[in-house]
């Protein structure tokens, strides 16, 4: 009996506390993530958990009500995840404790956003700026947008910041490890800081005393792109990667925008530009930039490719339909890094849907991606080696962007154990609209997605071990085959 009544007592709480007509604890962003889904119809195993933007510092709450959070997440396939702060860091660590304790106790993945314990290694000082010919200081100021001020300075005077940077997250780890509570997943959003080599970075590098004598050959952008990128990774593994795997060893790390690719980069992000000079491949008016193997170096144990909606991207392209501008390119991105990627690195892929990072007076020619074209990249992207989507977003899009991963992430599970031991076998991403085809073999069997732009309607074939596959037009996200 008194199991019954702890039973109705904890399902009364967990739905007064859900319910739209209570007030929650957490906050807004987070009850939204709960309003607007829905539990898991298929078990997730050992699949890695859907991580939201939205689904993230939860606040400071009782264990039983972070008990009931998380519960409520976890049943729904959402990893809670908890930032570190060193400007708060007594009161961030409690937070975040509360919550890793409890996700102990249920089996659940430790996740934390420690993008705070890195910032910043240009923190202004003096010490850390260029200097030029005359001995003056100066900063690369190609970084400032939107009001934000990013002043970078010479990537070769970082030792003490880097000292100190480690510092802030050991603060962190150091008080896990003593309450026992292993680390599973741990990332950064760690973007404009440190040693970078686009924008103005190399006009800057070049008029720096110090920055010519470290590097060489330094009017040759590919070596200095080399040296800044292995500088920047160098720093990434010594204050943050180890720290974390000394204290965790089996923890995912990762830090956004990081992954193993082919040497080019599809994408740029918000504040950065394309400079003239630098080598490229073009693609209609698109220019891919070369890119620098930097992954491996970093000591990271999984890649977060950027599969995002960025604004200028739509121009690039000339196709009629809208939706294979965004497609087209979103597809390009996920397929480098699932290629690219060993199988045993997972790949944790930020995606966003809404238009990203437009200007304040956007051109009404740029059409929002449809919805149901974007749930259709989600599957090519699993169908491709994506392992889980990272949704990042802004709080007013919470609702729309949540609905539509979910959707497809809670479908997937029905294929866990395609998406969790096969192999991906069809990466080309087709140049002009027409059948987009993704394939992943598991033994004797192949789950296949087929999406269709253009006029081509009828069945498409396709080599899979070393037989041919006639995919019809699609009726279901996936199609299941025998191979023989």
């Amino acid at each position: 009996m008194r199991g019954f009544r702890f039973a109705a007592t904890l399902f009364l709480l967990t739905n007064a506390v859900i319910s739209a007509h209570a007030a929650p604890p957490w906050p807004p962003r987070v009850q939204t993530v709960l309003d607007v889904t829905q539990p898991l119809r298929f078990e997730r195993g050992e699949r890695l958990p859907l991580y939201l933007w939205p689904a993230m510092n939860a606040g400071e709450l009782t264990d039983r009500q972070a008990e009931t959070l998380v519960r409520e997440l976890n049943r729904r396939g959402i990893g809670l995840i908890s930032s570190w702060s060193p400007r708060r860091r007594e009161s961030s660590l409690r937070e975040a404790m509360t919550i890793a304790r409890v996700q102990k106790k249920l089996g659940l993945r430790v996740n934390v956003n420690a993008t705070a314990c890195l910032s910043r290694f240009f923190n202004g000082d003096v010490k850390t700026a260029h200097i030029d010919d005359q001995g003056r200081p100066f900063w690369d100021e190609s970084f400032d947008v939107r009001g934000g001020k990013h002043h970078m300075g010479c990537p070769f005077t970082l030792t003490d910041r880097a000292r100190a940077i480690r510092q802030q997250v050991e603060f962190f780890t150091s008080a896990y490890e003593s309450a026992s509570l292993a680390l599973d997943f741990v990332f950064v959003d760690w973007e404009i800081d440190g040693p970078l080599e686009v924008n103005g970075a190399h006009e800057a590098a070049r008029r720096c005393v110090r920055c010519r004598k470290h590097i060489p050959d330094i009017e040759n952008f590919l070596a200095f792109q080399k040296a800044v990128r292995d500088l920047r990774s160098d720093l990434q593994r010594a204050v943050f990667a180890r720290p974390i795997l000394e204290s965790s060893p089996k923890a995912l790390v990762g830090n956004y925008g990081i992954y193993p690719h082919d040497g080019f980069r599809y994408w740029y992000d918000y504040y950065e530009t394309f400079v003239e000079g630098q080598p490229f491949i073009a693609d209609q008016d698109a220019k891919y930039r070369h890119w620098a193997n930097e992954f491996a170096a970093t000591g990271y144990t999984c890649a977060m490719p950027v599969v995002y909606t960025w604004y200028p991207t739509f121009r690039w392209y000339d196709f009629d339909d809208p939706d294979y501008r965004w497609f087209y390119n979103m597809l390009l991105v996920a397929s480098n890094a699932g290629r690219n990627t060993p199988a045993d690195v997972p790949i944790i892929a930020f995606v966003h849907w809404h238009t990203t990072a437009p200007p304040p007076d956007p051109d009404p020619q740029v059409k929002q991606f449809s919805g149901k074209r974007y749930q259709e990249l989600l599957w090519h992207m699993l169908l491709r080696g994506t392992d889980t989507f990272f949704l990042w977003c802004m709080a007013k899009e919470d609702a729309e962007e949540v609905r539509l991963v979910h959707q497809v992430y809670a479908e997937a599970q029905k294929y866990g154990e395609f998406l969790q031991r096969g192999t991906p076998v069809l990466f080309d991403v087709p140049q002009q609209p027409g059948p987009v085809i993704s394939a992943i073999r598991l033994g004797n069997e192949a789950l296949l997605c087929r999406s269709d732009f253009g006029n081509h309607s009828g069945p498409v074939e396709v080599t899979i071990a070393g037989r041919t596959i006639r995919i019809p037009r699609a009726t279901e996200p996936v199609l299941r085959v025998r191979l023989r």
